[in-house]
């Protein structure tokens, strides 16, 4: 049996905020959906050059009570990053909780505006402890 992996879906309540999440992270938009009819739209968003794996982000133009309200059931997506410590910086400078710091230097978890957990790991070897991840604590659950 052929296998072949075509994306992850993630339902979100405000699609401008969450569309602004997914870009801080990298990502960008590669196609998108809309049924007039079925009242919804679906953004596909990837990183550059990884268009073949994107995140779907599927947004109900009438609101969406069917969301749970915190989405642990979900998991978490996981992105490798170039400097960890970089990243979640430049993430806090644009207002995103780093739920569970680089303190390693290898792995973070921050959450998207509908509560998703992403996963954050350093490309190659961990990054030596450094301040101020190295004392900071969790924030929230991730």
């Amino acid at each position: 049996m052929a296998l072949k992996y075509l994306h992850t879906m993630v339902r979100v309540k405000d699609l401008e905020k969450s569309m602004a999440f997914y870009k801080l992270l990298g990502l960008q938009e590669t196609k998108r959906m809309e049924s007039e009819k079925g009242r919804f739209s679906l953004i596909f968003m990837a990183a550059p050059g990884q268009e073949d794996t994107p995140v779907e982000l599927t947004y109900n133009w009438d609101g969406d009570d069917q969301l749970p309200s915190d989405s642990r059931h979900f998991g978490h997506l996981a992105y490798e990053v170039d400097d960890i410590y970089a990243t979640c910086q430049f993430l806090m400078d644009n207002g995103v909780t780093i739920n569970r710091p680089p303190r390693d230097g290898y792995m973070a978890f921050v959450r998207s505006p509908d509560n998703i957990s992403v996963e954050l790991l350093q490309a190659g070897e961990r990054l030596q402890p450094a301040e101020p991840w190295a004392s900071m604590e969790n924030t929230g659950s991730w």
